[in-house]
């Protein structure tokens, strides 16, 4: 169907006219219902919009003017704007700032870090108080995760004196930071 027949089709309905509606449907419900589902990417939703697209067009009939847009062009835009609307319908709404619920910082404020601060020279301090590979081992195995076996074969230390160096530095680490 031309174009001319499509803007004579629109002209008849807006003067009323539910032949010339029913034939425009019948030349068009496919194409626009075709931009419908490309956006919604739902059947469902596209036929719901579709039904408001024709109901859009029957009322608005009377403003298009087919020496300013193509008939085609201006059924496609009401179908593309109805799915568009429907998209964001979808969407929930945003609060109001009053109603936004308040989320804490879960970063420390500045009083915690300079605390973290003060306590990890502490920690750094007292490790450098014991011999070398003992606070290395203490500090694979707490801060890095590894296990007693591979710190025993990491130093090549039989497993028992592993068990044994992490103790005895962690007595030490206690003692020193308890000062």
């Amino acid at each position: 169907m031309s174009q001319d027949d499509l803007s004579g089709l629109i002209a008849r309905t807006a003067l009323g006219d539910r032949l010339a509606f029913s034939s425009l449907y019948s030349q068009t419900s496919a194409k626009l219902f075709g931009v419908a589902l490309r956006i919604l990417k739902d059947r469902g939703q596209a036929e719901d919009a579709i039904q408001e697209v024709y109901v859009r067009i029957w009322r608005r009939a009377g403003s298009f003017r087919a020496d300013q847009a193509s008939a085609m062009g201006w059924l496609v835009t009401i179908a593309r704007n109805q799915a568009i609307d429907l998209i964001r319908a979808r969407q929930p709404a945003t609060l109001e700032y009053d109603d936004a619920p308040d989320i804490a910082d879960q970063a420390p404020d500045p009083e915690a870090r300079a605390a973290l601060s003060g306590e990890t020279r502490r920690i750094e301090g007292c490790l450098g108080e014991l011999e070398a590979d003992r606070a290395a081992a203490v500090v694979a195995a707490y801060m890095e995760g590894l296990s007693y076996q591979e710190l025993a074969e990491q130093y090549a230390v039989p497993l028992n004196t592993m068990r044994t160096w992490l103790r005895r530095s962690l007595i030490k680490l206690r003692e020193c930071m308890s000062r």
